[in-house]
């Protein structure tokens, strides 16, 4: 299985400020908060059904969530106002023997 990560925007829309706060907590956790209720994520297929996964836990039906992935050329093309932030470069990978 390939451990190929990519960007994804994980965008949300909580009606119960607790709610909100469990999934801010966990994705503050996991990726990059862009705005209120905005993060950027980079991981693997794996590492993203296991975030659905747990949001699904914290998540109630007349709450929303959507998950965009991007292409690598798409993330080069993001225009962001904060000029830390950098789509295009993908954070180094260190390995644990």
């Amino acid at each position: 299985m390939s451990d190929y990560s990519h960007w994804h925007l994980v965008c949300y829309d909580i009606r119960d400020p607790k709610r909100w706060r469990l999934a801010f907590k966990l994705l503050k956790g996991r990726g990059e908060h862009l705005q209120y209720s905005i993060f950027r994520v980079r991981t693997n297929k794996t590492g993203l059904e296991n975030l659905r996964w747990e949001l699904s836990k914290i998540l109630k039906e007349e709450d929303d969530l959507m998950i965009a992935r991007l292409c690598p050329s798409c993330a080069q093309r993001i225009v962001d106002s904060r000029t830390e932030v950098n789509w295009k470069k993908p954070p180094e990978k260190f390995e644990i023997f």
